[in-house]
């Protein structure tokens, strides 16, 4: 006797715009990553950013901030962006950092990937500035090969073997998807909060929520503000020990609001 199934639903077809994403963690499911959870100090970096806003009228994104901080301290070990070929390991001089955008994709808002090609050389009004400009551009400029209308009539397997040579030649992943990932699921919430990626990148930062804390400073309470935070390395390039160095760093660069000014 086959029983039928009664519940209520609704049944739609699965989005076509979503099959990259579930080819690409297909692939770097097999990524052997490390995960340092950390929370860094933002309460001066957040009073900069309002002081810069109130004095010339417009505004720096928090997270073009992290990402600037994230180029300056990739810049001083561009070991973890290295990439392996064989039995040579590639370390790229500039630092691509892929950012995750939401775009207006069918009716819905999509997450897509922007690169900013040499963040380590760029001040954070210039990488607001470009973002900015890639969140107003729309989706049109998230494709720029325009093969979104094809990919989904490709096989699986083919689509998945795309994502495998991207992600074996260091000169394909630094043209096309760039050498460091940022992504800030945390941002659109609020309370301090950890994500866990499935990242293919050597390096992927996580930005989670925002959570407040007192603190006695003094003879008084103070309230402070701090970010949660998740840094992802391949292990098989990565070593613990450098990548705490590495988050000391990055902490020391977000705490001290590097790249805004004191006034």
């Amino acid at each position: 006797m086959v029983q039928k199934n009664t519940a209520a639903c609704t049944v739609i077809e699965y989005p076509r715009h979503r099959l990259p994403t579930v080819d690409y963690l297909s692939v770097a499911r097999g990524k052997p990553l490390i995960h340092l959870f950390m929370e860094a100090d933002v309460t001066l970096a957040r009073t900069r950013l309002r002081a810069y806003r109130r004095q010339t009228g417009q505004g720096v994104s928090f997270t073009a901030f992290i990402v600037g901080c994230l180029a300056r301290a990739v810049d001083e070990n561009k070991r973890v962006q290295g990439y392996r070929k064989r039995r040579k390991l590639v370390v790229f001089d500039d630092v691509d950092i892929c950012v995750i955008v939401e775009q207006p994709v069918e009716e819905t808002r999509l997450p897509v990937p922007h690169v900013i090609r040499g963040a380590n050389h760029r001040d954070l009004l210039g990488i607001h500035s470009e973002i900015r400009r890639f969140q107003e551009a729309g989706a049109q400029d998230a494709d720029p090969w325009r093969l979104s209308r094809f990919y989904p009539f490709f096989p699986g397997f083919l689509r998945r073997l795309f994502w495998r040579a991207l992600f074996s030649n260091p000169w394909w992943i630094k043209k096309v998807p760039g050498t460091v990932c940022v992504t800030a699921a945390g941002m659109f919430g609020k309370g301090r909060g950890w994500g866990i990626p499935i990242s293919a990148y050597t390096l992927t930062l996580t930005v989670g929520g925002i959570g407040s804390a007192l603190e006695i400073h003094g003879d008084r309470p103070v309230r402070r503000e701090y970010l949660s935070l998740t840094l992802s390395f391949d292990h098989e390039i990565v070593d613990g020990a450098p990548a705490a160095r590495f988050a000391s760093r990055l902490r020391e660069l977000i705490e001290s609001a590097h790249g805004l000014d004191a006034s």
